[in-house]
């Protein structure tokens, strides 16, 4: 049920989703969680889930308060439901009954099978008084990539591409073109693209753009983990010198062919039969991919597109020209985000 805020809640359930922001790029396949623990209108404790396989947001917060006996009469509040299994970590409802934290305010249940209500269920049984859906959408927002895997059982989908004042994509490039990118943008678009590699699982190109721009896909201008690198080769009819094939991160190439990987080099054999992105998407989810960028030319985006299987579209515009070329992809969607990067622009566009 979710419920109306007082002011001094969302004061608390606000920074609680601050401190879960944190964990971005390294939690994965977990969700982001952050958690303020209060008494007598003060934080005596906070904490956020920092990495994959590490305590959780609310271990972190209890273990931070330094007057234990303070938790008793305290408020903790959440920003997703409180575990109640075991898995990497023990169940965090558990913790918090130990402790005798009597009011829990969680921002929204977890979607997760094993979870799923159960946490808040352990905890009311356990003479918790359990408030749900305090800023409930902003909660959501925070890890759609999390529940978008669990409840519609594949990858947050991200398009992203750079394109002219005039809508184009790129030129018409001759095959001594190749090799090298057609930049459109400028060294601050750069970063900004790197920082979100850095931010979500695997990223993804096809054929024509390996070919034409001889992409790294790694993250270079950012200090994070570099996403894993996906290439759609269905025929294996490009070039290994090319930099996708070098081997310094895992990489995952879909084909038609049975070939034997290398280290960080996997060739995973798919049907090419009209059902592609449907046999790469289960594959990614039974992988634990959350979150994947398509940074494709025109026939992947696309792809994507007339399917309808996105989420969000990350569009880099600059201020040149290119009067005629490859045209960028046309879409219906909401635009709910623009930002300014020196002489060019990111404009951030939900699916409708």
């Amino acid at each position: 049920m979710t419920r109306r805020l007082f002011d001094v809640d969302e004061k608390y359930m606000v920074r609680a989703i601050e401190l879960a922001r944190l964990g971005m790029g390294n939690v994965s396949p977990n969700p982001m969680v952050g958690c303020v623990i209060v008494h007598d209108g003060v934080i005596i404790g906070e904490g956020y889930h920092c990495e994959y396989g590490k305590p959780h947001a609310e271990v972190n917060a209890v273990n931070s308060v330094v007057n234990k006996e303070l938790l008793k009469d305290s408020t903790l509040y959440v920003t997703l439901e409180p575990c109640s299994h075991y898995g990497k970590t023990p169940p965090c409802s558990d913790l918090i009954l130990k402790f005798g934290i009597p009011n829990i305010v969680v921002g929204t249940v977890d979607p997760f099978a094993q979870v799923a209500g159960k946490g808040i269920e352990k905890l009311r049984d356990g003479g918790c008084k359990v408030l749900q859906g305090y800023l409930e959408d902003k909660c959501l927002e925070l890890n759609r990539r999390f529940f978008t895997f669990h409840q519609k059982k594949r990858p947050y989908i991200i398009l992203k591409w750079a394109q002219t004042a005039d809508g184009f994509i790129d030129i018409d490039r001759s095959y001594e073109q190749y090799g090298q990118s057609t930049w459109i943008t400028n060294d601050l678009s750069r970063i900004a693209v790197h920082k979100m590699r850095a931010d979500e699982s695997a990223i993804l190109v096809g054929t024509n753009t390996a070919r034409k721009d001889n992409p790294s896909l790694t993250v270079r201008e950012w200090n994070g983990r570099a996403p894993l690198r996906l290439l759609i080769d269905k025929n294996l009819k490009l070039s290994p010198e090319l930099a996708l094939f070098d081997q310094s991160i895992p990489t995952v190439v879909y084909t038609s062919k049975e070939i034997s990987g290398k280290t960080n080099l996997e060739f995973k054999r798919i049907l090419f039969n009209g059902n592609e992105l449907d046999q790469i998407l289960q594959d990614l989810h039974e992988r634990e991919i959350q979150s994947l960028i398509v940074e494709g030319g025109q026939i992947l985006l696309n792809s994507f597109i007339n399917k309808n299987i996105w989420d969000e579209a990350r569009v880099f515009t600059g201020k040149c020209n290119f009067h005629r070329g490859v045209k960028a992809p046309a879409f219906d969607a909401l635009m709910v985000k623009s930002e300014e990067l020196d002489d060019s622009w990111m404009f951030l566009f939900h699916k409708v």
